[in-house]
């Protein structure tokens, strides 16, 4: 379950941040927004807005374009401060794993980290 912000303000600046991060990969691809938005399968608006900081994408889009992008799902999801930058092992490879689909990445990814939550030391 993502991280919440600890105060309203830091939600656009988050948002902010993620666009941010997501429009200086897609020039790093060389791909315009029409072009990300064909390989991500969605809108040149949704991504523009996305990329604006003007809207939060779910963790099924923000797979969709870090596939597109060639990215990492779990480095995405940190920019989008879901997770963290300490991302297991297991979870990269899940991630990384070309076979599987993008629903049965999450649903894994999910199981994985409720095993890990359970086993975990109580604080």
């Amino acid at each position: 379950m993502p991280e919440q912000p600890a105060n309203d303000a830091e939600t656009p600046r988050h948002r902010q941040a993620l666009g941010t991060f997501l429009r200086s990969q897609r020039k790093l691809a060389n791909l315009s927004l029409r072009e990300l938005a064909a390989l991500s399968q969605l809108s040149n608006a949704y991504l523009s807005q996305i990329e604006r900081g003007l809207h939060e994408p779910s963790v099924r889009v923000l797979q969709s374009i870090s596939s597109a992008l060639g990215l990492s799902v779990s480095s995405v999801l940190a920019e989008a401060g879901i997770g963290d930058r300490n991302t297991p092992e297991t979870v990269n490879a899940i991630a990384a794993d070309p076979l599987l689909s993008p629903d049965q990445k999450e649903a894994l990814i999910t199981v994985y980290r409720s095993y890990v939550a359970k086993a975990a030391p109580k604080k």
